[in-house]
């Protein structure tokens, strides 16, 4: 017997809010229920396009109207499509393809509607926070990985490169990689529900190091979303769709940090985003800074139709 094909549309709606980045997610069970994102199944008779139906998904499960909206990827692994997430007409029964989108907010404007929620990344990937250093939640996936990797040289040497472990560098960019790595390993909550099997007993420690768990292929999708955008920063000027018309040049970098989640330079960022002529100083000060005023400048967006323009440069602030 054939199964049907659901097609399903899945937002990561990306927004700063007190100088974290934050995803909205919606949560459709209880309280205790793990959270997703806003989604939503595409409907070929009644819907013109996927980013108008995902807008309208957006905004009817959030009263969040979405602004800047790329398509991310599709994702259609079996036995990882909806396990949690009810799409309706059936389609627990079905083979699920679920097309994500990335969306840039702003502001983290409140929604007002049950379930909704601006939720930080840290929350969901703690050990991609690097901005005060290595995160204390990878002393517990450390120890976790190498309890798996065993005497396996590959595996420990996969997880070594990925987490930064032993001194390795850290690559910002491979979150998805590292969220993948802790899936095969089983040790987030995803694997043990997608494999049906009971969930392991974990320390308290490692439990909060392994970030909180999300329906469906969710947290997957999120990981794919966040590695996209930090190196999106690097080569288009997207972290300008994050901001208010007008800001600060230390508001600016303490963006780019919330987003790569490693600390910046301050001299080299700003002698960088000089060099890409992609500011102007608008002639007036934030009073509002806590400290000495500062100049606030606006994003040059004329310039996106006058050449080509890259994006920001991460000069990473070494200890």
């Amino acid at each position: 017997m054939t199964r049907a094909v659901v097609i399903g549309l899945s937002a990561v709606v990306v927004a700063i809010r007190d100088g974290e980045a934050v995803a909205l997610t919606v949560r459709h069970g209880g309280a205790g229920d793990p959270a997703g994102l806003p989604f939503g199944p595409f409907d070929p008779d009644s819907d013109r396009t996927f980013e108008l139906a995902l807008r309208a998904y957006v905004t009817e499960q959030t009263r969040f109207d979405l602004g800047y909206v790329e398509q991310l990827y599709t994702f259609g692994d079996a036995g990882r499509d909806a396990p949690l997430a009810d799409l309706g007409g059936g389609a627990g029964a079905s083979r699920v393809i679920s097309v994500g989108y990335l969306a840039l907010a702003p502001a983290a404007v409140d929604t007002h509607f049950a379930g909704s929620e601006w939720r930080p990344w840290s929350r969901i990937f703690p050990w991609e926070d690097w901005r005060a250093g290595r995160p204390d939640a990878l002393d517990a996936v450390d120890a976790a990985l190498r309890a798996w990797a065993g005497a396996d040289a590959q595996k420990l040497a996969r997880a070594r490169l990925l987490f930064a472990l032993d001194g390795a560098p850290w690559n910002e960019e491979r979150v998805l990689d590292r969220y993948e790595l802790l899936y095969e390993a089983g040790l987030v909550a995803e694997a043990a529900r997608d494999r049906s099997e009971a969930a392991p007993v974990r320390s308290d420690a490692l439990t909060v190091a392994l970030g909180e768990p999300m329906i469906s292929d969710h947290r997957r999708i999120l990981a794919t979303a966040l590695g996209r955008l930090r190196g999106k920063l690097k080569y288009r000027p997207v972290v300008f769709e994050l901001m208010p018309d007008a800001f600060t040049l230390s508001a600016l970098q303490r963006t780019v940090e919330a987003i790569a989640g490693v600390p910046l330079h301050k001299q080299n960022f700003r002698r960088a985003l000089e060099r890409a002529e992609l500011v102007q100083g608008l002639g007036r000060l934030d009073a509002d800074t806590g400290g000495r005023p500062a100049e606030l400048f606006r994003f040059r967006r004329e310039i996106l139709g006058a050449r080509p323009v890259g994006g920001l440069s991460l000069p990473l602030l070494r200890e």
